[in-house]
């Protein structure tokens, strides 16, 4: 049964075309609708000016028919329509106009009485200065211009008369909206042109990726040479670029791999034709009728010996592997490596008394020791053994293998040493050593070839440094004019690990 992914764990796949599309045409659909605020805005701008100079015409025509008297009273206001001007006023087809002219006292003298004063609190105009205000009557907006009207002797602040001149606001609005269709009314077509040519563009410039696309899907999986950069965009060159280099390292491991593969299968071979042959060779003597038990002994010792080598070939095969596929962030934490070492050299005590060696180790108590490292245990645990391992098969009876570990005074690093009195390993050998089944030359010793290649591949886990030297100096002069005696001496090996140290806490 397939479940469905959690979304939370599997965020929904985004599109760099569609990504792309949003961040273009969002900043232009909601810049639309302030474009057309704008022009509106701007259309009541061009629409106001005008008719707002008609309206100060009219309003400057009517207060000059205001005159200033002296009466019983003071000074009074008077007001004297022009025969025709009433008609005039009332000629406008759109808009209605009205007028109203108030006296020094703001008695009414003649007009419209429900056209609203100006605000009290506003600011004194000086005599014929015309102005404007949007307003009300009868709950219709108008516009209204206005002038005081003043005696010459009342100054600023003296008595005035006041003149109003209102009109609706069809004309200006029916200019504004002409002039607001005009503009946006073409936006309506340009718009929907506009989201089609960047879709358009996009999906141009998205075409090379769709090209680069399918030359991959059409490779064959065997086929991991280097995608040529100039066909791609500019942009996407590093993209190709760091697949290319994803190739090159992908076409080394799978070298690596075939070849250490049939390596594999090259050294599996003679221990299984040892099996084979000795089984068929017991088969033969118990067909032929002999039962001598000795000689069956023989074929059974031999059988269990190639097999014990078999099995320990592709234990290593299996060690090694894991310690390849093993990231180094993976399940680190913190290691005691002296405690690593001590049970390691325990374990191989045994070992150790069956070939007459001396195997010991030195260093800080596991129980005591400060000396940490950052890594992987069972890893760890693995160089160490593997090392130990090497070092018993290669050293002869009555000699003696050291396990150390070796504390830095400044606390940088943290270094494990094995050491071995045996023939040692040549100069020329050494990097060598290291390689999946590689053996030194003029060894007898039954071995996979494994051992000190995985050991290599966990300090490069670990960020280790590893080196190999003699463990003591070796005689003077070729060892073919070497005397029995000094051919006997035994120069020994030391592998030396320098892991970096933890601080301490």
């Amino acid at each position: 049964m397939q479940l469905n992914p959690d979304p939370k764990t599997h965020p929904e796949q985004r599109s760099l075309f569609g990504e792309i599309l949003d961040w273009m045409l969002t900043p232009l659909l909601l810049l639309w609708p302030m474009s057309v605020l704008l022009t509106w805005l701007v259309a009541q701008g061009i629409a106001n000016p005008p008719f707002d100079r008609e309206l100060s015409h009219m309003v400057q025509a009517l207060g000059k028919h205001v005159s200033v008297k002296a009466g019983p009273g003071g000074l009074r206001a008077a007001f004297t329509l022009p025969v025709g001007a009433s008609d005039l006023l009332r000629t406008d087809e759109t808009d209605d106009i009205y007028y109203q002219v108030l006296g020094l006292r703001g008695e009414f003298l003649s007009g419209d009485r429900d056209i609203p004063v100006p605000p009290t609190d506003e600011e004194p105009a000086s005599p014929g200065v015309v102005r404007f205000r949007d307003d009300a009557i009868h709950d219709t907006p108008i516009r209204v211009a206005y002038v005081w009207v003043r005696p010459a002797s009342a100054g600023l602040t003296g008595p005035a008369a006041l003149v109003q001149v209102g009109e609706t606001l069809g004309k200006r609005s029916r200019l504004a909206t002409e002039i607001i269709k005009g503009v946006i009314l073409p936006q309506f077509v340009i718009l929907p042109l506009a989201v089609l040519l960047v879709w358009l563009a996009l999906a141009h410039a998205i075409a090379p990726l769709n090209q680069l696309q399918q030359r991959i899907r059409s490779r064959e999986s065997s086929d991991l040479s280097p995608i040529d950069e100039r066909d791609a965009p500019e942009e996407v060159a590093p993209l190709v670029g760091a697949i290319n280099d994803l190739l090159e390292r992908l076409d080394r491991s799978i070298g690596s791999q075939k070849h250490f593969l049939a390596d594999a299968a090259h050294q599996l071979k003679t221990p299984l034709a040892g099996l084979r042959t000795q089984a068929e060779l017991a088969q033969r003597e118990i067909d032929a009728g002999q039962r001598d038990p000795q000689e069956l002994k023989k074929s059974l010792r031999q059988i269990a010996r190639s097999s014990q080598s078999a099995a320990h070939m592709v234990n290593q095969l299996l060690a090694l592997a894991h310690a390849e596929g093993k990231e180094q962030t993976v399940d680190l934490q913190e290691v005691r490596l002296a405690r690593l070492a001590t049970e390691t050299v325990r374990d191989f005590v045994p070992r150790a008394l069956d070939k007459h060696l001396d195997l010991g180790y030195e260093g800080p108590e596991s129980s005591a020791s400060t000396l940490r490292v950052w890594g992987h245990p069972v890893l760890l645990r693995e160089l160490i053994r593997n090392l130990v391992d090497n070092a018993l098969q290669y050293t002869p009876a009555g000699g003696t293998v050291t396990v150390r570990i070796v504390e830095d005074p400044f606390g940088q690093v943290v270094v494990l040493q094995v050491e071995d009195n045996g023939p040692g390993i040549a100069a020329a050998e050494r990097e060598q050593v290291f390689q999946p089944f590689y053996r030194g030359l003029g060894t007898n010793v039954d071995g996979s070839g494994l051992g000190l290649a995985i050991v290599r591949e966990i300090a490069n886990q670990h960020g280790a440094e590893i080196t190999l030297e003699d463990a003591w100096p070796r005689p003077p002069g070729p060892a073919a004019v070497m005397s029995e005696g000094a051919a006997q001496a035994r120069v020994g090996a030391r592998f030396t690990i320098r892991f970096r140290a933890m601080p301490a806490t």
